[in-house]
């Protein structure tokens, strides 16, 4: 029996579980270029930034946050206001339960909801998991940036997903 799985906004008090979640894939893996884990104060300041425009999203499992996801800006020019970048990290003894595809729906939605047109999300490989779950979520893979990053010793390549959201023009409000 599969338990419930509730996917809500996070709250400052969630900064601890994200961090401790994070925190394994920033040490032991090259899901993330970053090298020291964050501790709960920058997560929550990470969290905070992230409701501003975008949104920070958990996933819960008996009072446990067992993963999350957030949407930030593709990058800071105003040309890419209508555009996101997407990540989502879920607790390591919680992988293949399909948490990862419930956090992105719910914030694929929530990031169109806000205007968004088009969702990005970075891959380091190999990682077929990853890439996996964004191609099931209807991303399209773009293309690979080759030996972009270091990390563990090794040249990292970085391939990177696209998905459209809500249409092909901005938004009727597009709330700058």
């Amino acid at each position: 029996m599969t338990l419930a799985l509730e996917t809500r906004d996070a709250t400052p008090e969630d900064a601890a579980a994200c961090a401790a979640i994070y925190a394994h894939w920033v040490e032991h893996s090259t899901a993330t270029f970053e090298e020291e884990p964050p501790d709960a104060a920058q997560m929550a300041e990470r969290i905070a930034t992230a409701q501003r425009r975008h949104a920070w999203l958990v996933a819960e499992r008996e009072g446990r946050v067992v993963g999350y996801a957030y949407g930030g800006p593709f990058k800071a020019r105003t040309a890419y206001r209508f555009s996101c970048e997407v990540s989502v990290y879920v607790d390591v003894t919680e992988r293949g339960g399909g948490i990862g595809r419930s956090l992105y729906a719910a914030l694929l939605a929530r990031m169109e909801e806000l205007g968004m047109r088009m969702a990005c999300g970075g891959v380091t490989l190999p990682n077929r998991a990853s890439m996996a779950l964004h191609e099931s979520m209807g991303f399209e893979p773009v293309g690979t940036y080759r030996r972009i990053g270091w990390k563990h010793g090794a040249w990292r390549d970085v391939a990177w997903f696209q998905k459209p959201l809500g249409g092909d023009g901005p938004p009727a409000s597009p709330g700058e």
